[in-house]
């Protein structure tokens, strides 16, 4: 047949010459300009904290209300910009920046519900709804029950 007339074509690229190209052509990373990103909208979203518990140190609250009120009032932001789709714009310019204040926790919630909303409130939202915030959770409870007993145990 014809096939077996035909030779198997020769590519003599060593592994040194393949790791040659592949660097040629791999994009060069930007962490600089990441972490100065996240760094300034982090910087930001704290800020826009800070100024919430000002205003709400200067309506009367003590300095312990006012924090926890400036946190309720950021977590309700972040899942309303994620709920009109800004959160998401935030995220890819800032990265970090955006994930880890107590937006991107608001954010991490909020998101896998819209995402699978079109499945039913219990089902899709329900179900989808702990999916990245879920294990933050479960290990973060975990932890803290784990450092109390040791404290306690510490203290007798």
């Amino acid at each position: 047949m014809a096939n077996e007339n035909m030779q198997k074509p020769s590519i003599s690229v060593t592994p040194e010459d393949y790791q040659k190209l592949s660097q040629q052509y791999t994009p060069k990373p930007t962490i600089m300009k990441n972490v100065i990103l996240a760094f300034i909208v982090g910087g930001i979203i704290c800020s826009i904290g800070q100024i919430f518990i000002n205003i709400f140190k200067t309506l009367g609250l003590a300095q312990v209300e006012a924090s926890t009120a400036a946190t309720a009032t950021m977590i309700f932001l972040g899942a309303l910009l994620t709920g009109l789709g800004v959160y998401d714009q935030i995220g890819k310019f800032a990265g970090a920046g955006s994930i880890v204040p107590v937006t991107g926790f608001a954010n991490s919630i909020v998101a896998p519900a819209m995402e699978f909303r079109r499945e039913g409130y219990v089902m899709g939202v329900g179900a989808k709804l702990f999916t990245v915030a879920g294990p933050v959770l479960v290990y973060g409870i975990a932890t803290s029950i784990v450092v109390g007993v040791a404290y306690y145990l510490l203290h007798l």
